[in-house]
């Protein structure tokens, strides 16, 4: 099996996933994932799609992220992880669709509107 890559996004945070056959490491920016994502529940998405059609250690991982904060990068991760793997197996979809794995999450933040300190925040008003 040759190199299959997929690309995962989540707010500004972008995933460019490398997946080929190997002993389950996982890459993130060349480093370890445990080691880029030091927080447990933020590591775990990393891992799901993984552990959802049981192929933790059949495949070596390379992600290239930016962008974003951690959480971002992890989901942007997680999404390219899922995408990946349906191309390396269509069964593998229905799993993954069924724990929402596959679907791009589309909120990012609102643009700053003119005359306003933020997006939906006003200047406070006075009567006089």
């Amino acid at each position: 099996m040759e190199m299959i890559n997929a690309t995962g996004r989540r707010k500004t945070a972008v995933a460019r996933v490398y997946v080929r056959k190997g002993s389950g490491a996982i890459l993130v920016n060349g480093a370890d994932y445990k080691k880029y994502f030091p927080v447990l529940h933020v590591q775990g998405k990393v891992v799901d799609p993984l552990q959802t059609v049981a192929v933790e250690n059949l495949y070596d991982i390379k992600v290239n992220v930016k962008g974003g904060g951690v959480k971002g990068q992890a989901e942007a991760v997680r999404l390219g992880i899922a995408r990946a793997l349906v191309k390396i197996n269509g069964e593998f979809r229905s799993p993954l669709k069924a724990k929402k794995y596959l679907t791009r999450d589309p909120r990012a933040v609102e643009r700053k509107k003119y005359g306003r300190p933020k997006a939906r925040k006003r200047f406070q008003f006075s009567k006089r």
